[in-house]
């Protein structure tokens, strides 16, 4: 590209006199600085590009260099257990002063990693094929694929041992090929299938897992005020999910969450390696005090970033926080590029940038023929709690799952605060049948079961509101008391307590039995004549306190419990 100067700067805006050779969507060097930005509207005289840097200091008749291609970012061994700006320089390894402008490499050229071919001398490839592998941490081995667009014969490559990013270590159709890849953050990555969504993605909090499932490849969304819990739900996730790689986008959120984020996850152990969580966790930030214009990018790196480990064969979470923020910067650069406003000052393009961003999850045969995944969770952060507002109503239109926080919920202490009024998941018929497949067929029923019960106890208990809870009919009474267990005993959970932070399925499943066993047996009392004020009195704390004084994986623990507290309770028929 060449002849292309700064014509005029509106904040994180600039605007070019068009240089031959620049298209949409180039990645550009502005400036003295050489400010990285990209073309986001192109016109025969003029065009206009977004900076993802500070724009102090540029001025008109500065020159522009274009790089001849569009935004990529550099893909390979070492992301796992970094820290990325939302263009994927690294933050990790700068000091304690960023520098401005210029490309940068996101991985280190310095580390050694030890490479395995698995193919030889002479044998056929074709893009996406594994040239080898190399261990990137202890949970993680990455295979180095042949990039997109290339195939051939293997004409060269080295033995086993230890080489550099930097080095070439295959020869393909004429094509040397290295250790990392290239590849532009706004262009899925070909598969050579998209299938169904067909087994769930394990999170260990049980009111998603029991009630509001999502599957493996597909997507959810957290909506809720301030104050409700959305960070913390998702960190939640991303520490004990049965993902293989996380990577978590905090997108226009505070410095500080950031910060809390890294430091757990250094601290926390997975249980998987016993090594830090860190080691299986790519995290992107770029906070409320970084340039806003690289918020608009930091979602796609994130996706690219997933789908890449994805095409290894590994499950991958994209966690966005969140994804309001990132719809504020498409409205800050829609106003400074005189775009006409829609809802709220919001682009028109709103809901298509929110679906081009929730469809590139998905469940898929790779090029290489492996079954991966790639999930997508993302917060919303309404302005003022207004689940109508433009973000929150489209973006329910394009997820599958929607975890719809209730500030009531979070006022009473009860996290998470998932509301089962306002939540929703299109995936549990399907997820249902799975878990037949899979040993469980009453999972089903128990979820409907469950929801019934609450259902039924918020009608009754706008009722009691009016008349008294002692004015209830006995049966109504008890719904009040077994849906109070299913909130405490079942769907409250604790983020610190180390039995409640995270439990399996097998415990999930027996808590929720627990419950429902507890109230067919009460109800059974009920009905054969035994006196509501007896069953009131009947102790049922241990029905709560089995959350959090038994081990996570302690479904034998809660069984037992069942069978003591049933016990008792079927020794009430007999004195009555």
């Amino acid at each position: 590209m060449s002849g292309a100067v700064v014509t005029r700067v509106n904040g994180p805006v600039v605007e070019l006199s068009a240089g031959e050779g620049l298209a949409m969507r180039d990645l550009v060097f502005v400036g003295p600085e050489q400010l990285p930005g990209e073309v986001i509207a192109l016109e025969a005289t003029r065009a206009i590009v977004q900076i993802y840097e500070y724009t102090g200091g540029l001025r008109p008749g500065d020159r522009v260099h274009g790089s001849g291609g569009p935004l990529t970012v550099e893909l390979g061994p070492g992301l796992l257990g970094g820290v990325f700006d939302g263009v994927l320089r690294p933050l990790h390894s700068v000091g304690p002063h960023i520098e401005r402008g210029g490309a940068s490499r996101t991985l280190s050229e310095e580390r050694n990693w030890r490479f395995v071919p698995t193919i030889g001398i002479g044998d056929l490839v074709t893009s996406g094929s594994k040239l080898g592998t190399l261990p990137e941490s202890a949970a993680i081995d990455h295979h180095v694929l042949v990039p997109i667009g290339v195939e051939g014969r293997v004409e060269w490559i080295v033995p086993e041992g230890d080489y550099h990013v930097g080095d070439v270590v295959a020869r393909v159709g004429g094509h040397e090929l290295g250790l990392s890849q290239r590849w532009p953050v706004h262009r899925p990555r070909p598969v050579s299938a998209r299938l169904p969504p067909a087994e769930p993605l394990v999170t260990g909090q049980r009111v998603l897992d029991l009630l509001f499932p999502v599957a493996r490849g597909s997507t959810a969304a957290i909506p809720g005020g301030f104050g409700t819990g959305k960070t913390v739900a998702l960190q939640q996730i991303a520490k004990w999910c049965d993902a293989a790689v996380i990577v978590y986008v905090g997108c226009g959120e505070r410095g500080n969450e950031l910060a809390d984020v890294l430091q757990e996850f250094e601290a926390l152990k997975d249980p998987r390696t016993g090594q830090s969580l860190l080691d299986r966790t790519v995290l992107i930030a770029n906070t409320s005090n970084m340039p806003v214009m690289a918020r608009e990018a930091s979602v796609y790196t994130g996706v690219a970033v997933a789908e890449y480990y994805r095409d290894m064969g590994h499950d991958a979470v994209v966690i966005a926080d969140s994804t309001s923020r990132w719809a504020e910067a498409l409205r800050e650069l829609a106003s400074r590029t005189g775009e006409l406003p829609a809802e709220e000052g919001y682009p028109a393009g709103l809901s298509s940038a929110l679906a081009n961003f929730y469809e590139r999850a998905g469940r898929v045969r790779t090029l290489d023929g492996a079954i991966a995944s790639v999930t997508v969770l993302g917060a919303v952060s309404p302005p003022g709690g207004d689940l109508t507002e433009p973000v929150t109503s489209h973006t329910r239109r394009f997820v599958r799952a929607v975890w719809s926080l209730d500030r009531d919920l979070a006022y009473a202490r009860h996290y998470p605060a998932v509301s089962w009024r306002d939540s929703s998941a299109r995936d549990s018929d399907g997820l249902a049948t799975w878990q037949a497949e899979h040993g469980d067929p009453g999972w089903g029923e128990r979820r409907t079961q469950t929801l019934r019960l609450l259902t039924d106890a918020d009608r009754v208990e706008s009722i009691a509101q009016l008349v008294g809870a002692d004015s209830l009919p006995a049966s109504e009474r008890l719904t009040l008391r077994v849906a109070r267990l299913l909130r405490e005993g079942v769907l409250q959970q604790s983020a610190v307590l180390p039995g409640d932070e995270y439990t399996t399925p097998a415990k999930q499943r027996a808590l929720l039995e627990l419950v429902l066993e507890v109230h067919a047996r009460m109800q059974a009392l009920l009905e054969g004549g035994t006196p509501i004020a007896r069953l009131d009195a009947f102790d049922l704390s241990p029905v709560v306190s089995a959350r959090f004084e038994t081990t996570p994986e302690g479904a034998a623990e809660v069984n037992q419990i069942a069978t003591e507290l049933i016990g008792a309770l079927d020794s009430l028929e007999g004195r009555r």
